[in-house]
């Protein structure tokens, strides 16, 4: 993955060379925009000639002066974005929470159009100057612009090979911010955004990676590096041990595969933790349907199924570079689902790790099946306060919410709620479903404890009755990420393809569990 150097700087903005200098403004009605003195006549100028009112993503571009008496800017390009109405309170800051999580959602935007402006001068190095007061404070203002720029500037071309040429745009090099006021806070949101940025950026790489390319062997080979880099522990459950331990979920689906299974696992646990948060995610890496075969037309997006245990592993990379007060595991179950002859059947019956017996009336309905094992077997190895989990698991999720929010189910109005608020703040909103005994009743069987479908109706909430039969009574939330995890509501920040959502809200989620903001 490229690296991307993220700096800051208290020197004067305009004295520093660089390929492109951006100002950020704030529209006002029916006033010049609000916006550095330094571009103010420049403004207020292309204002007056209505060329520029400050809307957001509006762009105002123009070039230093080669000639003059005045001592002009040192960048090459000087470009001012604006970033639309941003409505404040008097002290200057945001009035609600929501309209906090509105104008984060803002300058991630305005990072993601700066990146695309890049792009376009093929830009390697620039540097921003934070938008006048009037918004968020510093730290996080810098956080989110950081954030928009990292993720906009995204791409994937590993395998690029005989059509790449070497006049290819391969991104930003050099991001610096210029701040002479709060320095120190404007570095440590600059250090925050790189860090979530670009584990999101990480989750978006196992994506695209092939089904030939990313297997469960590669997702052991990816924890199993990160622990070195970052002092984890790490474990791998390898299929004998699996068949020991009576994991009949995941062995089943993997039944069908050349491939094994692994159950891949990662554990951050400081001396003085206050609690333990687990998170388990799907790791399907190419998901046929099995003897329940999916459609041909659309087959090869089916190695985006593994985006849950893309989440999980990639927030863990965050976890080890910010090493916070409270433990976390995550626990990826990991393999194909292929129509081998040696594939589950539909009605066959299996055995979970926690002896809960089920009839497979769709071997589609396969990542409930692995997820059941990691659930069980996590909360019973780790005994964790909250565990989330995270999957592409079902299409009723699109019916329901379509590309534009995850789907929330919990036993636990606490943690739905830390959860709803860290997707707000993370510009990955989540919309809760309900789960009662109703919806259980759907599932159950008539040879076997339950099956693992429910029919058409509500089969995202009949998913999560399945999972909810292998967490007990501790607090747990279910996220369906099938509708999020690619084709994601539009953003400059969002590439077509694999979004890495789930990662930057575990992250929040991870930062503020004590704190009781998101309590």
């Amino acid at each position: 993955m490229k690296t991307t150097r993220v700096t800051t700087t208290d020197k004067p903005a305009d004295s520093v060379e660089t390929d492109l200098l951006v100002y950020l403004a704030t529209q006002i009605n029916n006033k010049a925009p609000q916006c550095d003195k330094a571009v103010m006549a420049q403004v207020k100028k292309a204002f007056e000639l209505g060329d520029f009112k400050g809307k957001e993503g509006e762009q105002l571009f123009y070039y230093p002066a080669v000639t003059g008496g005045e001592k002009q800017p040192a960048a090459k390009r000087i470009l001012v974005l604006g970033l639309g109405k941003i409505e404040t309170t008097s002290k200057a800051e945001p009035k609600t929470k929501n309209d906090e999580a509105t104008v984060c959602d803002t300058l991630r935007e305005a990072g993601g159009h700066i990146a695309k402006a890049c792009e376009k001068i093929k830009a390697r190095k620039i540097i921003i100057c934070l938008p006048p007061r009037g918004t968020l404070a510093p730290e996080k203002t810098a956080e989110c612009i950081t954030e928009g720029v990292l993720l906009g500037d995204y791409r994937f071309a590993k395998y690029k090979q005989v059509t790449r040429k070497k006049t290819d745009y391969t991104g930003i090099t050099a991001v610096k911010f210029a701040s002479n006021t709060a320095v120190k806070s404007v570095r440590k949101g600059v250090a925050q955004g790189r860090i979530s940025a670009l584990a999101a950026c990480a989750a978006r790489d196992m994506a695209h990676e092939p089904g030939n390319g990313w297997t469960s062997a590669e997702f052991a080979a990816f924890a199993k590096a990160l622990a070195k880099t970052h002092g984890l522990t790490y474990r791998c459950i390898e299929k004998k041990e699996m068949e020991k331990l009576g994991m009949g979920g995941i062995l089943a689906v993997n039944q069908g595969s050349a491939i094994p299974p692994r159950m891949v696992i990662l554990e951050y646990q400081p001396e003085k933790k206050t609690e333990t948060l687990l998170l388990v995610g799907k790791g399907v890496t190419f998901d046929s349907g099995g003897i329940s075969l999916k459609p041909g037309a659309g087959m090869e997006e089916m190695k985006y199924d593994m985006c849950g245990g893309a989440a999980v592993l990639a927030a863990m990379q965050a976890v080890g570079e910010e090493k916070p007060k409270i433990g976390v595991v995550t626990i990826i179950p990991a393999t194909d689902n292929m129509p081998g002859g040696t594939a589950v059947r539909p009605g066959d019956i299996i055995h979970h790790y926690n002896k809960v017996t089920a009839e497979i009336v769709n071997t589609d309905a396969e990542g409930r099946m692995i997820l059941a094992d990691a659930l069980a077997y996590g909360i019973k190895t780790y005994t964790p306060d909250g565990v989330v989990d995270v999957a592409t698991l079902t299409g009723a999720v699109i019916i329901g919410l379509g590309h534009h929010f995850s789907g929330l189910i919990s036993n636990n109005d606490s943690l739905a709620r830390s959860l709803e608020a860290a997707g707000k703040l993370s510009g990955e909103p989540l919309w809760r479903l309900p789960l009662n005994k109703h919806y259980k009743k759907q599932i159950e069987s008539k040879v076997a404890d339950i099956k693992n479908i429910g029919g058409k109706a509500g089969g995202t909430i009949t998913a999560a009755a399945y999972l909810s039969n292998f967490v007990g009574k501790i607090p747990w939330a279910h996220l369906d990420i099938a509708g999020t995890a690619w084709d994601f509501t539009k953003k400059s920040y969002i590439p077509k393809g694999p979004s890495g959502i789930g990662v930057r809200t575990f992250l929040t989620l991870i930062r503020n569990w004590e704190t009781g903001k998101l309590k």
